[in-house]
């Protein structure tokens, strides 16, 4: 949270993020998503995501796009690749 605070007060309009939950303890990781959604709406800055928490950062994500050995396999909007049956097997403990 400290790291994003600082970068916000350059008052930036695209905000880079690389495993924001990575060693964050469960109970934080829902705090920390919702400081970047607000970001993200109410200050309007542009968020790009990196998160292995693939459920997290789809329910979050406008766009979202899945990487295979360093290639887009799919893309879309967030939602849908949140609902989409390859990915919830795949990433999402097969929609559990």
């Amino acid at each position: 949270m400290l790291a994003i605070g600082r970068a916000m007060m350059a008052r930036p309009r695209m905000l880079l993020l690389d495993e924001p939950s990575l060693g964050i303890a469960p109970k934080l990781v829902n705090q920390i998503f919702s400081s970047i959604k607000n970001i993200n709406k109410e200050k309007k800055v542009t968020v790009f995501l990196v998160e292995q928490n693939a459920k997290k950062a789809l329910e979050l994500a406008d766009r979202g796009y899945v990487l295979v050995n360093g290639k887009i396999s799919l893309e879309g909007p967030g939602k849908d690749l949140l609902n989409n049956p390859d990915v919830q097997a795949a990433y999402l403990e097969g929609g559990k």
